[in-house]
């Protein structure tokens, strides 16, 4: 009797390494890690220098927000981490995960891909999350670093989703009836393009800055949509998202007017969930 299973495309999509070559950085290739993250954090305490980016095939226990933890399997995800050492002050290093959501997004609309940002920096095509960001500072001898994590999904066929509101870019190219680029160059699309906006946010001052968070806000679904932001120690606030702050704050215009009726400022590091309302 002949198999009627449906086929699963193959994850056989090897990093071709000697195709990873990106001015300003040096990326290595393991097969396994438990977390990029990690590793990188480690790498970076030991004195390794700014451009650093290691890429796994195979994360075993990778980590999100609130310490969420996923895995995917080996070569269906472009996963890895980048090692950054910012000259900015301080109080702008909580644009570094808004930065990378919107490069992320921006390499992914070059692919034909209509990829958009929920705040602070999930990646999004179509309302269905097809990429995860996570940056850690980390504290090294010769100062602070970031370690940008990003774990995008590419060869996942739609029975292996972990949630309905979850995507990959082979189910999307499914659905447009395109070509899925290798992952290869899909990585170096995206280091070009994350490397790029790193660099010109680093050097073009109070104007670059104006420019992201310009940017930022065109490409960011999340604002004009109303709201409910989960808040770890209140109520939940219930409203209408108005815009970003220079801080990269959401700004959220309450429906309960009884809050004074000006828009609130909520950070990341203050929210527990952004969803419509």
């Amino acid at each position: 009797m002949p198999d009627t299973t449906p086929r699963r495309p193959p994850l056989d999509d090897p990093l071709d390494t000697p195709r990873l070559a990106v001015p300003g950085l040096l990326v290595e290739v393991v097969e396994e890690s438990p977390s990029t993250n990690a590793l990188v954090a480690e790498r970076a305490r030991e004195g390794a220098p700014e451009g650093l980016v290691v890429v796994t095939e195979h994360q075993t226990a990778g980590r999100g927000r609130l310490d969420r933890t996923w895995s995917t399997p080996a070569r269906s995800a472009l996963t890895f981490s980048l090692l950054l050492r910012p000259r900015v002050p301080a109080e702008q290093w909580p644009w570094l995960p808004l930065l990378t959501g919107h490069a992320v997004a921006g390499a992914l609309l070059a692919h034909g891909f209509p990829a958009g940002v929920k705040w602070p920096n999930d990646v999004l095509v179509e309302d269905r999350k097809v990429a995860g960001i996570l940056v850690e500072r980390v504290e090294t001898p010769t100062g602070p670093a970031a370690v940008v994590g990003i774990g995008l999904n590419v060869r996942l066929p739609a029975d292996l989703l972990p949630v309905p509101t979850a995507t990959s870019l082979l189910v999307e190219a499914q659905e447009r009836g395109v070509d899925l680029p290798a992952r290869d160059r899909l990585l170096v699309a995206l280091l070009e393009t994350l490397r790029g906006a790193y660099d010109a946010w680093q050097a073009g001052g109070d104007a670059a800055a104006d420019r992201l968070r310009a940017a930022y806000a065109d490409a960011c679904v999340t604002i004009g949509r109303s709201v409910r932001v989960e808040l770890p120690a209140t109520e939940a606030l219930v409203g209408t998202a108005v815009g970003v702050d220079r801080h990269g704050r959401l700004l959220v215009e309450p429906a309960d007017q009884g809050r004074g009726g000006a828009a609130v400022a909520v950070s990341a590091g203050d929210v527990v969930h952004v969803r419509p309302a």
